[in-house]
């Protein structure tokens, strides 16, 4: 009789345990978190956990455990990839907020389409990230296609570039977003005097001399700021004192400490994530985010923030719309691409065709003694409706 009573209390036990697994809703984040860009993927999976730790009181009402499960891409295509294959054999798992590099966000998006698993990006930026026209791919920033011409707009207009050297690091990032750039400026007779893609990390002086030779205007340097922040440190220890230009991968709180205080001028970048001082709703996000992680939120961290509320919120949809019952992942990828978001940091979100924000909004930053400072912002549309 003790071994029957033994036996179905353990029965039991298990029978719990498997409808509390099927009652835990977890999504995930591919960024790096470790490596020279983690300071920025730091950002966005805390902003993901801002918004998870928000929502787990809602989700809990509809009969759900929230639960996010962060993954370290190291800025690498390969281990990105890895991962979202981690991430779709757990079938608890229904949705993905990421990445920082669109090099990563390209091959990780396809290793997702067979699992039906959705990804919302708070920062790719390539063309070619929606441009397949993916089912499960979205993003809530500006396309380069936007960022370029911009960013070459400010280099007439602002700078007064007549004559522009163009670098990129050779990522589908930095070469993507140097290319419009190139384009656009050619577009209205900018001379480019230099054009060059380089993997270089620590010696910069061939290009410095390069640069010295030609005496561009201005530089555009498509990349990130831990690699472009040592290239500006070496360009200013030459004494040239050429402003240079980047995308929104300088958007860094660690560029300033990389060139060094008294080179930290003259620098400019175009960036998709908002300077938390442009968005009106933010103080709160910010006085949450410093309590919950000890560190500043950045603009990165605010649409991670504002991903994961698409995500969370599109996934509750999906359950409304399934009986309240856990939905599959083709039912949150196909609510989240025609929601409709209000009530974000960023401003209202909603999606078109192929996953591009309908509206968006560029910020043009500027750097002055290590401070940055918004110098500018413009209102951006996608290709496509």
């Amino acid at each position: 009789m003790k071994k029957t009573a033994l036996s179905l209390s353990v029965l039991a036990a298990l029978a719990l345990g498997t409808a509390s697994a099927q009652t835990t809703i977890k999504i995930a984040t591919i960024s790096p978190l470790s490596g020279g860009q983690s300071n920025l993927g730091t950002q966005i999976r805390n902003g993901v956990q801002l918004a998870v730790n928000e929502y787990a009181a809602e989700f809990k009402k509809a009969g759900f455990n929230l639960q996010l499960v962060p993954y370290d891409d190291q800025a690498d295509p390969a281990t990105g990839t890895a991962a979202a294959r981690k991430i779709a054999a757990d079938n608890q798992i229904l949705a993905v907020v990421g990445t920082l590099n669109s090099g990563v966000a390209i091959p990780a998006s396809a290793a997702l389409t067979p699992s039906n698993l959705v990804m919302v990006s708070p920062a790719n930026t390539a063309n070619q990230v929606t441009d397949r026209g993916l089912a499960n791919m979205n993003r809530i920033v500006a396309r380069d296609d936007s960022q370029g011409p911009a960013a070459a707009n400010f280099i007439i207009d602002s700078l007064k570039g007549k004559k522009v050297y163009v670098l990129n690091d050779k990522t589908a990032y930095g070469e993507g977003l140097a290319a419009e750039v190139e384009k656009a400026l050619k577009a209205k007779t900018v001379t480019i005097s230099g054009s060059e893609g380089t993997e270089e990390k620590s010696d910069f002086s061939s290009i410095v001399a390069k640069i010295k030779l030609t005496k561009p205007d201005v530089i555009y340097f498509g990349g990130i700021y831990n690699q472009i922040g040592v290239f500006i440190k070496q360009l200013r220890g030459a004494g040239i004192d050429t402003p240079v230009v980047g995308g929104d991968g300088l958007d860094s709180s660690e560029l300033p400490t990389i060139i060094g205080k008294a080179g930290a001028n003259n620098v400019y970048y175009t960036t998709v994530a908002a300077p938390l001082e442009a968005l009106p709703a933010a103080k709160t996000f910010a006085t949450n985010f410093q309590k919950s992680f000890k560190i500043p939120a950045q603009g990165f961290g605010a649409f991670g923030y504002d991903a994961a509320k698409v995500t969370l919120q599109g996934i509750l949809n999906a359950a409304k719309a399934n009986g309240g019952k856990v939905p599959t992942r083709k039912q949150v990828l196909d609510t989240i691409r025609k929601g409709t978001y209000k009530g974000l940091l960023s401003g209202e979100v909603s999606f078109n065709s192929v996953g591009d924000r309908k509206a968006a909004t560029l910020y043009v930053i500027k750097l002055t003694a290590g401070k940055a400072e918004l110098e500018t912002s413009l209102s951006v549309k996608p290709p496509k409706n």
